[in-house]
């Protein structure tokens, strides 16, 4: 088990996650807007994941093994690959609302994934935990948050192609099982080393998709609006830099259910965003889903899952 992390350490990482991967909705809609999705998503971790491997060789070496090569890249096929793709591919039908809530299941899917190893583990294996009562009660409210939060906009009303809603769901579920299958990696990489590799061989299978998918046929680097350019340049800085290291980094640090939480804090942020930027009004609807979020994020915060020690 890795060294007890600080409290400040924990409190800037959950903060890169919750802030800046809030913001991320708004710097995709734009980056998209004259960028071929996935092989932007692509080249985004690939370039991330060099910058730090060049950071990482320069200053205390990059030489992972073999094995961790291989766990890492089975680790950002289910994350980024799985993950983020599958998302992206059923957004094109789905209602972006309606996204955001069913990508809300994640920390339930999460918190029953990991309790799920806890029974299935042999006694003393280190994996799995059971989450408290509390920590159960806090998902359900911050679910009932999300729903208050985003069924105001009318997005229950639209027909939803039923193979892509599917799809949005194994995307949720393919990010949990990549997050705990990195937490749980018995010869795991340091936690920025296990993140570059993720983000390499990730990143590397986006842009084969692309290419699979023809997102490259008459594309064109001077049809890129200046302000796509900017917004992508924000995913690679704080989007892939920043926030994805500190969520493998949690990941080793801090439990399932405290590190999913983000799910329920990043629409809020976004809500903020839209209308610090876009000028979008803020209901009181909205202002009382996000008291009851933030509550629901505190009480779960607060609590510690009991671990795999413990017989379920």
């Amino acid at each position: 088990m890795p060294a007890p992390a600080s409290r400040t350490a924990l409190l800037l990482a959950f903060a890169a996650i919750y802030l800046i991967w809030g913001s991320t909705y708004l710097a995709i809609r734009v980056a998209v807007t004259t960028m071929p999705p996935f092989l932007a998503a692509g080249a985004r971790f690939l370039i991330a994941g060099a910058i730090v491997a060049a950071w990482l060789a320069v200053t205390r070496g990059f030489r992972p093994t073999l094995r961790q090569w291989r766990d890492n890249t089975f680790a950002g096929l289910l994350m980024l690959v799985g993950g983020n793709s599958i998302v992206m591919w059923a957004e094109q039908r789905i209602p972006s609302g309606i996204t955001t809530l069913i990508i809300s299941c994640s920390p339930l899917f999460m918190v029953m994934i990991d309790w799920a190893a806890l029974k299935l583990s042999p006694p003393g294996s280190g994996r799995g935990s059971r989450p408290s009562v509390p920590t159960l009660i806090g998902l359900g409210l911050g679910f009932g948050g999300l729903v208050l939060l985003i069924g105001g906009g009318g997005a229950s009303e639209v027909p939803l192609d039923y193979w892509r809603t599917v799809g949005i769901l194994l995307g949720c579920v393919s990010w949990s099982l990549g997050s705990l299958f990195s937490r749980y990696n018995r010869d795991p990489a340091e936690p920025l080393t296990a993140a570059t590799l993720q983000m390499l061989c990730g990143g590397a299978l986006m842009v084969v998709i692309g290419v699979i998918l023809g997102e490259q046929r008459g594309f064109d680097l001077a049809t890129i609006s200046v302000h796509s350019w900017l917004a992508w340049g924000y995913l690679i800085a704080a989007g892939s830099l920043v926030a994805y290291p500190s969520y493998v980094w949690l990941l080793k640090h801090s439990t399932p259910a405290r590190v999913s939480t983000y799910a329920y804090v990043n629409p809020v942020v976004a809500v903020f965003l839209g209308w610090l930027l876009l000028r979008e009004p803020v209901s009181s609807r909205t202002l009382l889903a996000a008291g009851i979020i933030i509550a629901a994020v505190a009480i779960i915060t607060t609590q510690k899952s009991r671990l795999a020690a413990k017989k379920a």
